[in-house]
């Protein structure tokens, strides 16, 4: 092999180094665009909500009574307020059965 032929390889070879590295750094320069980091989170946080609720419908199905249940539950707590104010005038109307205002007035 010549000085010429090595070097015109070695040159090539750079050449081709170069263009790989190049793509490398479009590529990497893409990857951490703030649209694709906007979009991948988007994805990602699709895919986990899908996959919930896909868990959750496995689950319901499994168990409905459980599942029922707990909701009820749920409902329940989350009432808690307006249906302690009603059950407390339901107590107040059974107690004083005898009252001649209403407890609105």
């Amino acid at each position: 092999m010549t000085d010429k032929t090595a070097y015109r390889d070695a040159v090539a070879r750079a050449r081709a180094q170069r263009d790989r590295m190049i793509a490398s750094a479009q590529a990497a320069k893409a990857r951490v665009a703030p649209a694709r980091l906007k979009q991948d989170a988007v994805d990602k946080v699709t895919a986990t909500v899908l996959d919930g609720a896909a868990y959750a419908a496995a689950k319901t199905q499994e168990r409905p009574y459980a599942v029922g249940a707990g909701l009820a539950a749920f409902g329940i707590f989350l009432a808690r307020r307006p249906l302690a104010a009603l059950f407390g005038r339901l107590s107040v109307r059974f107690r004083n059965t005898d009252t001649d205002n209403s407890e609105n007035e």
